[in-house]
């Protein structure tokens, strides 16, 4: 069922399942009845709790529920002839950055490699579905054109219909609707898959590998090895192992400010870890296959190669635009110092704002493309990522917090902290952590000092406990007159 495109057996080759056999599998999984579930057979361990698509159509937020109940979040982003998901591979995150919504709740666990795939399961779906109500729109509009024409040819039709369209609108740039079909063909799949959703994936490292060599894998999802981007704030070992294990996918550094000062205000993680060491790790892995060619002729590489690794695997600087001190015209000279002659790619990011305990903000539009070309002049690639996603809390972590905090404030009035079966209830944070089982997860909730669970048990722990201090005073009291007697004689 996680295969994309099948290939055919060679010798030497396990041979693939028959597609009758996976047929059934889905179909099986499909007629899965809750009442009846333990019987069936189910393909995936998450499911799709909910999900968003913004007003323009471009982007779809998915909150993604996994088998223990805690929610992961992925975004699925339509740009023009392609669709990019971006996956999470921890519950929560332990860096802890200022801007982030993620940040605000701590670290829960690690995802394991089934479930990260099982993301581009579910996003591959719901894109498959929008494409098809796509499609739908598009046969009825064809049914009406079939009797004004009399053509039964599809691509005719097709143009036909953007001709139609474009009649209607005469601001619209007319448009080569042959390329247009191309390009509608290819958003029925996802193409390009980047590690900017929740978690540290390089704190995950052995599932995120195991993830990445399944996406590119051709007898599964076969993406093209420059299509799938890890990103990082900035663990250096990690980074080093991806170059020596996975050098052919991109890599991606969260630096966000010019300086070691500058960063470690907004990015508590970065304490002990220099910048230098991060651009250094992060440029040896864009040339980690230039150089593998290099040692192997003997020859070392010049400039004009290092321009052609950098084109053909992306180390990009992601770096978030706030008011402040890291977005000043200074910091733009710094940042593009810190690229001189390395050839990256700086990607320069509109804050979307959260739900975070400093007020934050993003520059003006001017002030940006100012920085970009500040920035650009010291050779370094620098573009603004497009903003999507702001209407339906798009920003990493946002819609799980939101949740979160909702179902804080909803407290049924019977089942409240007096209740007889309050005892019974599993407060949030008993899902604070991935891997443990119920004891020690309700032995944790009724130690912490921010829950109170009051059970009928209470009242007669606080009189035991009275009745032991005034025994223990009793017999201390007494032991004391009893040495004074024996003193006196």
């Amino acid at each position: 069922i996680l295969t994309k495109n099948s290939i055919p057996s060679r010798p030497g080759r396990l041979p693939q399942l028959p597609k009758a056999f996976l047929d059934f599998l889905y179909d099986v999984s499909c007629q899965c009845d809750t009442r009846d579930n333990e019987t069936k057979f189910v393909s995936l361990t998450s499911k799709v709790q909910m999900h968003q698509t913004s007003a323009d159509g471009t982007t779809t937020k998915i909150a993604v529920e996994l088998q223990d109940g805690h929610v992961v979040e992925s975004v699925l982003m339509r740009h023009e002839g392609r669709a990019t998901l971006c996956v999470s591979s921890q519950v929560g995150c332990a860096m802890g950055c200022t801007f982030c919504a993620t940040g605000t709740m701590g670290i829960r666990g690690n995802l394991c490699s089934g479930e990260i795939l099982e993301q581009l399961v579910h996003a591959s779906k719901i894109l498959l579905l929008s494409h098809e109500v796509k499609g739908r729109l598009w046969e009825s509009q064809v049914s009406e054109l079939e009797i004004d024409f009399g053509y039964k040819d599809k691509n005719f039709l097709r143009i036909k219909c953007d001709e139609r369209s474009d009649v209607t609108d005469a601001t619209k740039p007319r448009t080569n609707s042959r390329k247009k079909i191309q390009k509608e063909k290819r958003m029925d799949l996802i193409r390009n898959v980047v590690f900017m959703g929740m978690g540290e994936p390089l704190n995950n490292y052995s599932n995120v590998l195991i993830a990445c060599r399944a996406m590119i894998d051709r007898r599964t999802w076969n993406l093209a090895h420059n299509r799938v981007t890890v990103s990082t704030v900035g663990v250096v070992s990690r980074m080093r192992d991806l170059t020596r294990d996975l050098p052919e996918v991109n890599l991606a550094l969260s630096l966000h400010a010019p300086n070691q000062a500058m960063r470690e205000k907004i990015v508590p993680s970065a304490k002990g870890t220099p910048i230098k060491s991060l651009i250094e790790a992060l440029d040896e892995h864009m040339m980690a296959l230039t150089k593998r060619k290099a040692e192997a002729s003997g020859v070392g590489f010049n400039l004009e190669e290092r321009q052609i690794a950098s084109k053909k695997k992306r180390a990009m600087i992601e770096y978030v635009m706030l008011v402040g001190d890291t977005s000043t015209i200074e910091a733009a000279h710094q940042l593009g110092k810190l690229c001189e002659g390395r050839h990256l790619v700086v990607n320069l990011i509109p804050y979307n704002k959260t739900d975070v305990k400093d007020k934050l903000s993003c520059p003006t539009e001017e002030h940006m493309l100012h920085f970009r070309d500040v920035v650009s002049s010291y050779g370094a690639f620098c573009t603004i990522r497009r903003t999507m996603g702001a209407d339906i809390a798009g920003a990493c972590g946002q819609l799980v917090v939101e949740q979160e905090k909702k179902e804080q404030k909803l407290v049924d009035i019977e089942d409240g902290p007096f209740s007889i079966n309050a005892e019974r209830k599993t407060p949030l944070t008993a899902l604070s952590k991935r891997g443990k089982d119920k004891n020690e997860l309700s032995s944790e909730s009724k130690t912490n000092e921010n829950d109170t669970i009051i059970t009928p048990m209470d009242p007669w722990l606080r009189r035991l406990t009275i009745a032991t201090a005034i025994t223990a005073t009793c017999f201390v009291a007494s032991s004391a007159l009893f040495v004074l007697h024996i003193r006196k004689r």
